[in-house]
């Protein structure tokens, strides 16, 4: 089971970690205790490997802080759903290996719900049983995904999705 992590729309990536605590002013060790510290105090001492942020539209805007997704990985975040994402958190979250889900939840999941995401459906499904189907990626996405983000990704391949080997 996974715990629900609601926000709103807009969260920008200072919201997600503060650029004082970024980590060539910390270190990319103390990064995941600095997620949402202004937020969500809470966030970084209880969030747990799996948990999913479900938000409102736009997230992610903002500067296009690498270290913002950084954090979120490091914190063990299964995915995060959202209407809507900024263009170049898009593409960090995805190097990055996070799967992220454009849909609107944020009316039918509670803060702190506990959910499952079934990965092989592509389905939030509540302890309810209610189900919630979200937009299968193209396949290119769930390989990177798979393999932990673009740079594990060509690590084992020696190449990127779509290219061709050689």
């Amino acid at each position: 089971m996974a715990r629900v992590w609601l926000f709103g729309e807009d969260v920008d990536t200072d919201q997600i970690v503060p650029g004082r605590y970024a980590p060539y002013m910390t270190s990319e060790a103390e990064l995941p205790k600095h997620a949402f510290i202004e937020a969500r105090p809470e966030f970084a001492r209880e969030v747990r490997p799996g948990d999913i942020i479900v938000a409102g539209a736009n997230f992610g805007c903002g500067s296009s802080r690498e270290y913002a997704p950084k954090a979120l990985k490091l914190c063990g975040i299964g995915a995060i759903i959202a209407p809507s994402f900024a263009r170049i958190f898009f593409r960090n979250a995805l190097n990055l290996g996070i799967p992220l889900f454009e849909a609107d939840l944020t009316s039918v999941l509670r803060d702190g719900q506990e959910v499952t995401l079934d990965m092989s459906r592509y389905v939030v499904v509540t302890e309810a049983g209610q189900e919630y189907l979200l937009k299968p990626p193209p396949a290119f996405v769930r390989e990177i995904w798979e393999a932990g983000g673009t740079t594990a990704y060509f690590r084992r391949y020696g190449r990127l999705p779509g290219q061709s080997a050689g």
